[in-house]
């Protein structure tokens, strides 16, 4: 029996859940319903436990100036923290040579968040009626219907809905079946933007004591050699247990062996911070590259800058402003933040809120 909903949100990462709780808080007609491919929600923001503390494989900041992101933590009930920043820098050269005291903590002055950003995820699911919320239906195909559009899940589930929200990057969007075809100019148009952070992976290793800071080190550091090319910090704010996390530089063709790669990853880490670096308590490896609700082929190549975001005119008034796109890639301002999966869900929420007045 096919289902009626409207709107349909599609993807439940943090763009897609804000959304569905403003929805429901402030729009009438609040009958939504979210839909997401994985078995989890929360899209690129994933945390992992290890030894009662939690840790960031996706987005770790947030930053001064970013209200709706600093808003919702407080109104969630949430606390922040200052990034850890006491302390030298390590810089590592192509040869492997480390040196101290290059600089210092280039991400002090941003915020952390207790519980890590799974903790805000799990805050907006649990604000929401479960029975709006499905996991595992991956949508294949979107049809333009006479009142609105209908949705196809993988397991051939039909969603009849007013409006539908696509709160997945463009890129994946592109992959979908839709009937009639968007054309040319909004296909190139999703599969130009490029999907923030899709082609990196993330290194988490996890330790008992701060033993860098006891070095008088920030844990910051930054390498030439690899695999990591740029470390942080990533401990919970007091009592441990401890991080260092790392941004992966190898490309993601040659990253496909994580065994090795778990190796190379302990062994930079014995040669710059030392011999305790060598042997963490617990090392948390995360390749979005590898994770088909995240990233796709275009996504391999390297970002060298901040990508341009925004919503461009060829995906908007979708068959009528029926088809709607929200995320962090279509913010204009805070595009690929998590800053702009809030600015884009109010810029739809808008629309939504005049749709259904």
């Amino acid at each position: 029996m096919a289902i009626q909903t409207s709107p349909l949100i599609v993807g439940g990462g943090l763009s897609g859940l804000s959304l569905a709780c403003a929805a429901l808080a402030g729009v009438r007609g609040r009958d939504f319903m979210v839909l997401e491919a994985r078995e989890r929600f929360g899209g690129r923001i994933l945390g992992q436990d290890v030894g009662g503390g939690a840790f960031d494989l996706g987005p770790a900041w947030f930053w001064p100036g970013q209200p709706r992101i600093a808003a919702l933590i407080q109104t969630l009930g949430l606390t922040r923290f200052d990034q850890y920043a006491d302390g030298d820098l390590l810089f590592e050269d192509e040869q492997g040579n480390v040196q101290r005291g290059r600089g210092y903590a280039s991400m002090q002055g941003s915020y952390r968040l207790h519980g890590g950003f799974a903790a805000l995820i799990e805050h907006l699911v649990a604000a929401l009626d479960p029975d709006r919320l499905k996991r595992n239906a991956a949508v294949t195909s979107i049809t333009r219907s006479d009142d609105g559009v209908m949705a196809r899940t993988h397991e051939d589930e039909v969603i009849h809905a007013r409006h539908c929200v696509l709160a997945v990057p463009p890129r994946l969007a592109a992959n979908l079946s839709f009937a009639p075809e968007l054309g040319a100019p909004a296909h190139r148009a999703m599969t130009g933007i490029a999907t923030w952070m899709a082609g990196q992976a993330k290194a988490v290793a996890v330790y008992d004591r701060p033993f860098w800071r006891d070095a008088g080190l920030s844990g910051d550091a930054m390498s030439r050699r690899g695999p990591m090319v740029e470390i942080h910090d990533a401990s919970v704010e007091q009592g441990g247990p401890y991080a260092l996390f790392g941004f992966i530089g190898v490309p993601p063709a040659a990253r496909q062996d994580a065994q090795a790669l778990r190796q190379s990853i302990t062994t930079q880490l014995g040669r710059m911070f030392g011999p305790d670096a060598a042997d963490p308590r617990a090392l948390l490896l995360k390749d979005w590259a590898l994770d088909a609700f995240t990233s796709t082929s275009a996504d391999m190549k390297p970002l060298f800058a901040h990508p341009q975001y925004g919503l461009p005119p060829a995906l908007s008034e979708l068959w009528d402003g029926r088809l709607v796109f929200v995320g962090t890639e279509v913010a204009p301002q805070f595009g690929g933040y998590l800053e702009g999966a809030l600015e884009a869900a109010d810029l739809v929420l808008e629309r939504l809120a005049h749709e259904y007045a």
